[in-house]
């Protein structure tokens, strides 16, 4: 069987990579920063399926916890044949507002972690010459909401690079660019997306799915949905003035700001089709 590394495994698009991989019958290494949830959510798996489950727990914004999954990528014995970089957190607050020590960290997750440990599976892929690796980038790199964009920038142009270098070596490599996915992200880093139509959401099994199906072709990025990539190329080719008016970092007060107009919206609807539940004193 193959074996396949998920960081970020205990919630969102990496836990539902462990289980869809799980089910084609994958044996797993989950990486996560809680230890005792990754051991829960092992356990979970095993008991519906039947494939071997590591731990592994580690921050990978500490380099020496990053450089033991490194080595766990490169064991000759229980070789890695699929790696998903998924680990990533988004803060709240605009560049100013937060400390830039937390920038610091957010950056070793979202960009050291995804170069070290592409380049340690990269390189023990070529010599088996099989494998591939997934990074999860965002579509939200086309755009200019913050540092976090730009993480996902690096990362969707560092993932084009690596798979034109590993051509014709039996591995490839897949960057998955989502848009608003329906999952534990925005309220970890508690964020309000109530402003959003829920048009703009997709389901993470979908997007795995697709990433997993996209990855075995030897795509190299992955954007699940028409509308979504449709939104991608046109960020692509629209003027960078019009995408930094449409894209700055004051896009969530503006999304709040939405929220606002459409609560009091169906407020008023929610008035006007049921009269009696107005609060104005009997004639």
């Amino acid at each position: 069987m193959a074996r396949a590394l998920v960081t970020g495994s205990t919630s969102g698009l990496g836990l539902e990579f462990a289980w869809q991989l799980a089910g084609t019958g994958h044996h797993l290494v989950l990486v996560a920063r809680n230890e005792d949830r990754l051991r829960t959510i092992a356990a979970q798996i095993r008991d519906v399926h039947a494939v071997e489950v590591e731990v592994l727990a580690a921050d990978l914004s500490d380099r020496a916890r990053l450089d033991r999954v490194a080595v766990r990528l490169t064991d000759p014995v229980d070789p890695v044949d699929l790696l998903v970089n998924n680990a990533g957190y988004g803060l709240r607050g605009g560049f100013l507002e937060i400390g830039v020590e937390d920038h610091e960290k957010q950056m070793d997750t979202l960009m050291r972690a995804v170069l070290v440990l592409s380049h340690a599976a990269a390189r023990s892929m070529v010599q088996r010459r099989r494998g591939a690796i997934i990074n999860v980038s965002s579509l939200a790199g086309y755009t200019t909401a913050g540092p976090y964009a730009a993480s996902k920038s690096w990362v969707t142009v560092f993932t084009e690079s690596l798979a034109a270098e590993l051509k014709g070596t039996g591995v490839s490599a897949t960057a998955l660019l989502p848009g608003f996915v329906q999952t534990e992200f925005h309220e970890r880093a508690c964020m309000n997306m109530e402003g959003l139509p829920r048009v703009t959401w997709l389901k993470a099994p979908f997007v795995v799915e697709q990433a997993l199906k996209d990855a075995a072709r030897g795509t190299v990025l992955s954007i699940p949905s028409v509308k979504y990539r449709t939104a991608g190329e046109v960020s692509r080719i629209a003027p960078r003035s019009l995408v930094r008016a449409l894209t700055s970092p004051n896009w969530y007060h503006r999304l709040q700001q939405n929220a606002v107009v459409r609560s009091r919206r169906r407020a008023s609807r929610r008035n006007l089709h049921a009269p009696w539940q107005r609060e104005d004193p009997p004639q």
